[in-house]
């Protein structure tokens, strides 16, 4: 085990929400969507989650210094944490670890906003593959490429049709 990885548990065992207000534990359905609806407008100046749970991507060693075993301990204690903050974070399982550190680690950085009641998922695919942080583990990335495949056979046909008896298609 690398000597920072106990450190590092106990920081991110510190960043655990410990705390709901108690007067936000228990909304109405209106007040569950007016903080919705102020979580889709960005009412509220959003702050990264690196603000609210006080840990900072600075402080995690890069990948390279880690083994898998470090960083799948460090990525469990992160996600547990997250979920005091009703955060959750939604990886594809075939993510090589060092990646799914990586990203795990950037989530400080992301702005959000911190709900009471209900979550929110940092989830990585816009559903647009091309650029995907995910790469090639997009999870769209097969569908995407099917799609794209038949576009391309089906504008193929349509060029056909419109060529005369005697020209070739190339």
């Amino acid at each position: 085990m690398h000597p920072y990885i106990p450190h590092l548990l106990e920081d991110i065992a510190a960043a655990h929400r410990t705390e709901i207000p108690e007067e936000d534990t228990v909304q109405t359905l209106e007040e569950e969507f007016e903080e919705l609806e102020k979580w889709v407008s960005r009412e509220n100046q959003l702050k990264t989650f690196g603000y609210y749970c006080g840990l900072e991507s600075k402080n995690f060693p890069p990948p390279e210094q880690l083994n898998d075993k470090d960083m799948r301990l460090v990525f469990r204690a992160f996600k547990k944490m997250m979920l005091t903050w009703n955060h959750t974070i939604d990886l594809p399982k075939k993510l090589p670890p060092a990646f799914a550190y990586q990203l795990m680690v950037g989530v400080l950085n992301k702005e959000t906003m911190v709900m009471n009641t209900g979550f929110s998922s940092f989830d990585f695919c816009t559903g647009y593959a091309p650029e995907c942080e995910l790469k090639e583990y997009c999870p769209c990335l097969k569908d995407w490429d099917m799609v794209a495949n038949r576009h391309l056979r089906f504008t193929q046909e349509i060029k056909i049709e419109k060529l005369g008896d005697d020209e070739l298609p190339f």
